[in-house]
């Protein structure tokens, strides 16, 4: 998916590729099932109190329309649906920040030539898409620190047109694209570092709604950063409380708002390229699916469901 396959772990292999267009076959056929236990397992904790909001807002994008099989499990591939290379900016009284800097002008060079052939000509987007600093200087917003959901190229490459802006980012993340594993292709790590200044986090506070850990952005209950295990290893939500109810940036834990309503995992091409623990990341549509009916659940990616904020 633009937005989404576009944010391989690393360069998979032929092996890797073959297994996941084999399982994007069975899944077109036989979608994983829901888990009725899990279900039944997931106790709400409730939402904070507070009088506290914020404003949330989406930065201007270009879809692009794919088939719904691409992007949800057995959805099929004749229905379409738009997908954009999304990122907001959250206003709260004590700063201006821009969760999942996106895009980066040249990106076809400077980050996408680092993926395999196959993924680069899947993933590419149109190529009117809206570089994040041409966003922020057309709506004349100047962020005083970026947060991204996880750290794939598609959230994070933004962030090289600018240099110095402060980031926040979760210590297992940071840790997992510095390790010794395979790094995050697509200038990643360039992104994140190049002596910029890096602000890490826990999530070191109780449950939220159905979620199992949080952190208190600005100890005031407005901004929620929650766990939403399985597509990176330090994945998370932006939980904010706006004048109009609870609004979570869900980052790539879904790519479309259809994944969370049914409970249907990413297909299998490219799910399992990009996709850390499949099984986490299944168990936390669960979550998402619960936690709809108490705010409004938007995908990162997914362009009518950004829109409407």
């Amino acid at each position: 998916m633009t937005s989404d396959p576009t944010a391989s772990p690393a360069t998979p292999t032929a092996r890797e590729m073959i297994g996941a267009l084999a399982g994007f076959g069975r899944g077109l056929l036989r979608p994983r099932r829901p888990d009725e236990r899990l279900l039944a397992s997931i106790t709400d904790a409730g939402l904070p109190r507070g009088d506290r909001t914020v404003t949330v807002r989406t930065m201007p994008q270009v879809p692009r329309t794919l088939p719904a099989g691409g992007l949800i499990e057995g959805a099929g591939l004749h229905r379409r649906v738009r997908n954009a290379m999304t990122c907001f900016v959250i206003t709260h009284p004590e700063a201006t920040f821009v969760v999942d800097p996106s895009y980066c002008r040249d990106a076809p060079d400077r980050a996408l030539g680092e993926l395999p052939g196959m993924l680069r000509r899947l993933v590419t987007p149109p190529a009117d898409t809206v570089a994040t600093i041409d966003s922020l200087g057309a709506a004349q917003i100047k962020p005083d620190f970026a947060l991204p959901t996880h750290a794939h190229w598609d959230h994070v490459c933004g962030l090289l047109d600018l240099p110095g802006l402060p980031v926040h980012l979760r210590t297992i993340e940071r840790d997992w694209i510095l390790g010794p594993g395979r790094p995050p292709v697509g200038g990643v790590r360039p992104a994140l570092t190049d002596g910029r200044p890096v602000e890490t986090y826990d999530l070191d506070g109780p449950p939220v709604a159905t979620f199992t850990a949080s952190h208190d952005l600005f100890g005031d209950s407005s901004v929620l950063l929650v766990e939403l295990a399985g597509h990176t290893p330090g994945s998370i939500g932006v939980l904010a409380r706006t004048a109009s109810g609870w609004v979570l940036i869900a980052g790539d834990a879904a790519w479309h708002y259809d994944q969370v309503d049914l409970i249907r995992q990413k297909p299998a091409f490219p799910g399992d390229l990009v996709d850390e623990d499949r099984d986490a990341a299944f168990a936390t549509l669960h979550r998402l699916h619960l936690a709809r009916h108490l705010m409004r659940v938007v995908p990162t990616h997914d362009h009518d469901a950004s829109s409407r904020l």
